[in-house]
């Protein structure tokens, strides 16, 4: 079973159970997956498990980047709100590398690209994030990344 018949499993099952706002953040989730179908002209193939992770990851980092909006703005309400949609969608990311194995991964690639300092960060991000995939956050490893080349 796929990513995205998982999904529609789970919308029918949040369904049943009278879950809305599961219900409705899956259902963005597999209009996001169509959207993404389209742009890519893969309507008739579908997307990839990696494009998919990839749409999901998107939506995830979207939740989080609101959920400090709102907060900024001091509107509560809409941040639970984020953040329980973020809670349903994280379900369906891959586990999160620890910290120490994305810092080796980070130090490899930093010994391999010959990066001393901060403005060679490009290219070193665009290496570690090929590696870890999907399964490191952009922020954590631009975060470990600035850490190491200071």
């Amino acid at each position: 079973m796929n990513l995205k018949e998982k999904i529609t499993a789970d919308v029918k099952d949040a369904m049943r159970a009278g879950d809305d706002t599961k219900r409705s953040t899956l259902r963005m989730l597999l209009a996001e997956f169509v959207k993404v179908e389209i742009e890519k002209h893969k309507k008739d193939t579908g997307l990839s498990e990696e494009e998919m992770q990839h749409v999901v990851a998107r939506a995830a980092k979207m939740r989080r980047e609101a959920a400090l909006s709102f907060e900024e703005a001091g509107r509560t309400d809409l941040v639970e709100k984020e953040n329980a949609e973020l809670e349903i969608i994280s379900a369906y990311l891959p586990e999160q590398m620890n910290e120490e194995d994305l810092k080796n991964i980070v130090q490899e690639v930093i010994s391999e690209t010959g990066a001393e300092a901060p403005g060679d960060m490009g290219k070193v991000m665009g290496e570690v994030m090929k590696r870890v995939g999907g399964e490191a956050d952009g922020t954590r490893v631009r975060t470990m990344v600035q850490d190491l080349l200071s």
